[in-house]
């Protein structure tokens, strides 16, 4: 059974930074591609930032440049380091996987956490 549990969420103000963990099991980690996503309340769940099963990156405009998503296969965890945050980056965030093919799609797979809340204030 897939399973992944996101952590590291929390209460910060404008210009701290978090780091999000996501920790998967049940899958064989290193050939999946993953990606983080979010959604802010009334707003539709978007992309936020994958990463290949090689390590490429890909970042949505929004916070290309302050975020940064890194793996450890190894550990079977995906990271996404957020700097510089702002209040717009309030959500929940997700960590989704799926087959290496999502990667380029940026469509999710088929698994997902359970979501942690990240709040920041001005």
């Amino acid at each position: 059974q897939v399973q992944l549990v996101e952590s590291g969420g929390g209460l910060v103000q404008a210009g701290e930074s978090l780091r999000l963990s996501c920790a998967a099991s049940g899958m064989s980690f290193s050939i999946n591609a993953i990606g983080w996503y979010r959604q802010a309340p009334g707003k539709q769940r978007e992309l936020v930032a994958r990463i290949s099963r090689a390590g490429n990156t890909k970042y949505a405009d929004s916070v290309a440049g302050r975020f940064t998503i890194s793996r450890d296969n190894a550990k079977n965890t995906v990271y996404l380091q957020m700097n510089s945050l702002k209040p717009e980056d309030t959500a929940v965030y997700y960590c989704n996987a799926g087959p290496p093919l999502t990667y380029i799609t940026g469509r999710p797979g088929d698994y997902w956490g359970q979501g942690t809340q990240v709040t920041v204030s001005s």
